[in-house]
């Protein structure tokens, strides 16, 4: 067994924190940096100097040689390019290691060579990082050896946001304006900005890596395409929070011990629901640094897994059948001087304050389900959403039984008189305490649920960042706070008017509320009669970033601009189709080189062996039907593969990019689904010893 870590020491370890700068930095210098990222503004040259002078020396007395603006371009992934610290050496020959200000605030990288959504031709390469003062640099310690890396934000040489974190940090400072005027109406005249802080959870799955590098779906598309049911899935249900393997125990053991160098609150660990599946969830942390470090987490997860031997899978759905993956946004909104605002207190329906917020998100999810529906969309989340293990692609929210009857009662008679109450939960064991009860159950099935002072959005995906949810999030709820504020800022009677407006508000949005089980096709038809959105699928939902509703919900609060929403829409296009090209090319080799070859050899073993059973005068009666039955499904996926190769060239004429993306939905998916199925089935009959490619009773259970 390995030594214990300490973890208050270990804890930060790599990262410049604020207590890292009081130590190296003059009080005045302090004062500006710590002045800033409270209040905002720019650093001056002069401070900006002295801090990349401290920042330097920190990370070169720690090892490190480069240093990075470290950032979050629209692959969904991060980016990095390493500059070494040194200098011309001077006249004696001695290096010198420098590292300016200028360096620090500002980087210049190719801008042309990142996803723009025409926002950037190709000749067109100027870029710009620019220093996120608000989350703090860190060191990152790889085989490359040890890089200071600076978050920042990436935009074009004419200002337009080419990444997943400016967006995010405008979205911050709209949701901290608005949500400061709905506390200020309640006489709180000390909170000086409102934050947003998130908790996201992740759920991820391991493979053996020597397994993963015999499975080109698995390393090309990041999930199968192929794979039969194993003869145990998940039906046992005894993996959920089972016994850890010790194997994958060290891994999260380093993996831990990783993170919290990098300052990551990694707290949670246990398995999931499917074999190999396991989750990690951290401590809630404002939105961008928790932005940050889920990169960081899903970064981390991949590169310690190799050192296990195992590879980390992020994809939503990389088996068929089982439990995917997904990542839950927990969201909340928090004074600076402590007072969350989706704290309901013991009786939330005194508490107005929080029943006008309540008001205002049931608002914004319902104006805005389509917006929040497409922010958790990407490729892999098609395959998850509505899946019987993830919520529908319907928007809906969960509020429990205590706060759906609060509602209730405001709709039907405008006043909440009284609320449910959690009660004693007996255990029946008179050596065991007897249990405060929630007033309220959970419900697993809804994708925004309240969970006792929080939302936790359950729609977002396990490979996608966190930052375009809470982005849209942010805006969405920044504008029903904007349009509350309004009116009762200018309200004769306040009282009245704000009762007035929470049942107006709940009334008019009741229909967004649902707790039942969202998983039934009872409220697919029920939520098609409310007249709530039902997006399937990424390319579905990508128009809505473009409708008239969503650029001026945008464009109000300086979030996005119309041309900025136009080149995500395309770039959503442009992703889809090359993800759904890159799986149907994997396809079209691992069935035209691996398993037809190898099913044709089967037939040819089965058809010997009649041969020579008959002519010994035996009955070869069992293997001319095995034979028959195999050669028709080896028939069925020969002809299906045809029918992909087909499909797949014609979607590479068509040149529009949005027409391609949907051609490749309707007809090459088709395709591959069909493909699947006869090879599929030919993996139960076919001799094991001829089978090219490891199982899923192999991939799920030998980690």
């Amino acid at each position: 067994m390995s030594e214990a870590c300490n973890v208050e020491e270990l804890f930060g370890k790599n990262v410049f924190t604020l207590g890292k700068m009081k130590e190296r930095l003059p009080k005045d210098v302090f004062r500006e940096v710590t002045g800033v990222m409270e209040q905002g503004g720019e650093l001056s040259m002069t401070a900006a100097n002295v801090v990349a002078k401290a920042m330097k020396d920190w990370a070169v007395e720690n090892g490190a040689t480069h240093y990075s603006h470290w950032f979050q371009p629209l692959t969904g992934i991060t980016a990095e390019k390493h500059d070494s610290f040194i200098t011309n050496p001077d006249e004696m020959g001695k290096m010198i290691m420098e590292f300016s200000g200028k360096e620090l605030i500002k980087g210049e990288p190719d801008a042309s060579s990142f996803p723009s959504g025409g926002l950037r031709a190709t000749f067109e390469a100027r870029g710009y990082t620019a220093w996120d003062i608000t989350s703090p640099a860190f060191l990152k310690e790889t085989s490359t050896g040890v890089i200071l890396c600076i978050p920042t934000a990436f935009c074009s040489y004419t200002g337009e946001a080419l990444d997943k974190k400016t967006p995010l940090l405008r979205s911050m400072e709209a949701i901290s304006k608005q949500a400061l005027r709905i506390v200020r109406l309640f006489g709180n005249t000390e909170a000086t900005k409102v934050v947003a802080s998130v908790g996201a959870e992740q759920e991820y799955f391991l493979v053996d890596e020597k397994l993963y590098k015999q499975r080109a779906d698995l390393m090309f598309a990041g999930r199968t395409l192929f794979g039969a049911p194993a003869p145990k899935g998940q039906e046992m249900e005894d993996h959920y929070f089972g016994v850890i393997r010790e194997r994958v125990g060290a891994y999260m053991k380093d993996l831990n011990e990783e993170l919290w160098k990098l300052g990551v609150s990694a707290k949670t660990q246990h398995n999931e629901a499917a074999p190999a599946q396991h989750e990690l969830a951290p401590i809630y942390a404002t939105a961008n640094i928790a932005a940050d470090h889920n990169q960081l987490v899903m970064e981390t997860m991949k590169r310690v897994a190799v050192h296990h031997g195992m590879r980390c899978l992020l994809h939503e759905k990389p088996y068929a059948g089982v439990n995917g993956s997904g990542k839950h946004d927990n969201w909340s909104i928090t004074t600076d001087n402590g007072v969350n605002m989706l704290d309901p207190g013991a009786t939330p329906n005194e508490n107005i304050q929080f029943l006008l917020v309540l008001a205002c998100i049931m608002r914004a999810v319902d104006r805005h389900a389509d917006l929040l529906r497409q922010s958790a969309s990407d490729v892999g989340n098609d395959h998850r959403l509505g899946a019987n293990e993830a919520p529908p692609a319907i928007m809906s929210i969960f509020l429990g039984e205590q706060l759906e009857d609060v509602v209730r009662q405001l709709v039907e008679t405008g006043s909440a008189d009284s609320c449910l109450e959690g009660g004693k939960l007996e255990t029946g064991v008179s050596t065991l305490p007897d249990l405060e009860k929630d007033a309220t159950d959970r419900n697993r099935t809804s994708p925004f649920a309240f969970t006792g002072n929080k939302f936790e959005f359950r729609m977002v995906g396990s490979s996608d960042s966190i930052a375009g949810p809470n982005t849209t999030l942010n805006a969405i709820v920044a504008e029903a706070f904007c349009e509350a504020a309004d009116r009762l800022e200018t309200a004769e009677d306040f009282d009245m008017a704000v009762h007035d407006l929470i049942k107006e508000y709940m009334t008019e949005h009741q229909r967004i509320i649902f707790n039942g089980n969202g998983y039934s096709e009872e409220w697919v038809k029920e939520a098609e009669k409310r007249g709530l959105p039902n997006l399937k699928t990424m390319i579905d939902a990508a128009s809505t970033l473009t409708s008239d509703k969503a650029v001026a919900l945008f464009e109000k609060f300086g979030i996005y601009t119309k041309p900025e929403l136009q080149s995500r829409e395309e770039i959503i296009y442009e992703t889809y189709a090359k993800t759904i090209n890159i799986e149907a090319l994997t396809m079209i080799e691992m069935s035209g080189k691996q398993i037809i070859p190898a099913c044709v050899r089967y037939v040819k073993m089965l058809a010997d062996t009649a041969v020579a059973v008959g002519n010994a005068g035996a009955d070869s009666s069992v293997q001319l039907t095995l034979l028959k039955e195999a050669n028709e499904k080896l028939a069925k996926a020969q002809s299906a593969l045809e029918q992909l190769v087909a499909a797949e060239k014609k979607a590479g004429e068509i040149e529009n990019v949005k027409e391609k993306a949907f051609f490749y939905k309707d007809h090459v998916i088709v395709a591959m689904e069909a493909l699947r199925v006869p090879c599929d089935e030919l993996e139960m009959i076919v001799d094991k010893e001829m089978w090219p490619i490891p199982t899923y009773g192999e991939l799920m259970f030998e980690v």
